[in-house]
Formats: C-alpha cells, sequence, structure tokens
C-alpha cells in the first residue's frame, strides 16, 4: 500500500492537467507526421549530436523555438522511435484550446504558464521525471524567427530545483534548430542540434542565473551547428561564421 500512493497521487495530478498518451493516437500521428508530412515537406533533415541525447533517465530537451515545425522535428530526432520514449511537451495555455488542443491533450502534451508556472504543473512534470520520462520545454516561451536572442523564462530552472529537492537529477539538453529559410518552405532543408546535458547542482539564486546563463549560450551554440548545416549564412547575437 505504501507504494501505491504515490502512483495513486500521480494518477490523479495527470487527470487535473491532461489525458496522457493515448496508445492509438500516438501511433497515428507518428505515422501521419514523420512518414508523411515531413518525407514529403522536408527534402533533407539533418541530426547533429544524436550521442549528447540521454537514452535514459530523467530529460529535458530545451530547444530554440523557430517554427511550428520544430516539435515535428523533436519528435523525429527524439521521439520513441530513437529513444523509445514520448516527447512530453510543456505547452502554453492558449495552444491546449480548440481542435488543436484536443489532439495535444491526447499526445501528452500539458499546458503550463511559463512566467509563473503553478506548482500543480510543476509537480506533474517532475512525476514524469521521477517515472524516467522525456520533457520538452521551450525556454524562449514563443516562436521567435528572427533567431535573435530573447530571455529565457524561469521554467526549467524551477523545475530543475524542483527536482534536486526531490533527489532527482535531471539532464538538460540544450537543442538548436534551423531551416534553409526562416519561414521553412517546401522541399528545404530542416537541422536539429543536441549539445551535451547540463545539470544544475545548487539552490541558491546564483545558481539559478549561471544556469540561465550557461543554457542560453549552449542552445546558441547549438543553433549555429544548425544553421550552418542547412546552409544559412547570417548574424546572430553580432556574431558572423
Amino acid at each position: 500500500m505504501l507504494n501505491e500512493r504515490p502512483l495513486l497521487i500521480r494518477g490523479n495530478r495527470e487527470k487535473k492537467i491532461c489525458l496522457g498518451v493515448d496508445p492509438l493516437w500516438g501511433r497515428l500521428a507518428m505515422f501521419v507526421t514523420q512518414d508523411i508530412v515531413m518525407n514529403v515537406f522536408f527534402k533533407n533533415r539533418i541530426i547533429i549530436g544524436q550521442e549528447n541525447l540521454p537514452l535514459n533517465g530523467a530529460v529535458v530537451l530545451a530547444p530554440t523555438h523557430r517554427s511550428r515545425w520544430d516539435a515535428l522535428m523533436l519528435t523525429m530526432a527524439a521521439g520513441r522511435r530513437v529513444s523509445r520514449r514520448d516527447c512530453r511537451f510543456m505547452v502554453t495555455r492558449s495552444e491546449m484550446k480548440g481542435i488543436q488542443g484536443w489532439f495535444l491533450n491526447r499526445l501528452g502534451c500539458f499546458p503550463v504558464d511559463q512566467g509563473r508556472p503553478s506548482l500543480t504543473s510543476l509537480r506533474y512534470a517532475i512525476d514524469l521525471l521521477i517515472d524516467g520520462q522525456q520533457l520538452v520545454v521551450f525556454p524562449e516561451g514563443k516562436i521567435n524567427q528572427n533567431s535573435e536572442s530573447s530571455r529565457l523564462h524561469q521554467g526549467i530552472v524551477r523545475l530543475a530545483q524542483l527536482a534536486y529537492k526531490k533527489g532527482v537529477a535531471i539532464k538538460v539538453v540544450p537543442v538548436g534548430l534551423a531551416y534553409s529559410e526562416a519561414i521553412p518552405k517546401p522541399f528545404g532543408k530542416g537541422a536539429i542540434c543536441f549539445y551535451e546535458p547540463i545539470t544544475i547542482s545548487k539552490m541558491n539564486k546564483d545558481s539559478a542565473f549561471s544556469f540561465n546563463t550557461q543554457l542560453q549560450k549552449c542552445m546558441h551554440s547549438a543553433e549555429v551547428s544548425a544553421l550552418r548545416a542547412v546552409g544559412r549564412k547570417k548574424q546572430i547575437l553580432g556574431v558572423k561564421y
């Protein structure tokens, strides 16, 4: 009975937030998006640094956000076919509305206010990490097609700190995404780069600031690699390459 109570609490918490991953819709979505849509839309999809993607343990993917295609690129490079676990996306509340929300709710996505994440959302995320699942959190919070530096939200820092308190060591993987055009066009290229995982091991304010600074730099470095892979020659953060 002692082992059943935490599972019951997690189950009750999930019912308040989302429906989890529906086996039927999950398989159907994978087939439609990966085998049809992605194959037709992109001429080439490039994966860099896949050896940096942990295949077990608590993982949080922290990608740049340049297009609505980002989610499909992440699922293609880190989803069930690669890591044998789903990408559990933390999304904004507005994305969980309407028809889109109906589908996302059945594909393991769950809402969070990245500016002020609720404890319920964070605790549910910790539940998933305790179970060894893989979360995806966009630290920039919204799509930024200009590839310009933007302030990262505190969601991942708070998540890492809460996990640390629970004795869960999570690996945060900075991810960079890029496309041959700022707005992806048919028959173009897409690239995703996984950077070496980073962790947070202290609980004070300075360590949180240091973590966010390091995460932002690593995300940028990963994005530079992805941009080079698709042949983009542009200026990012004042650095030309």
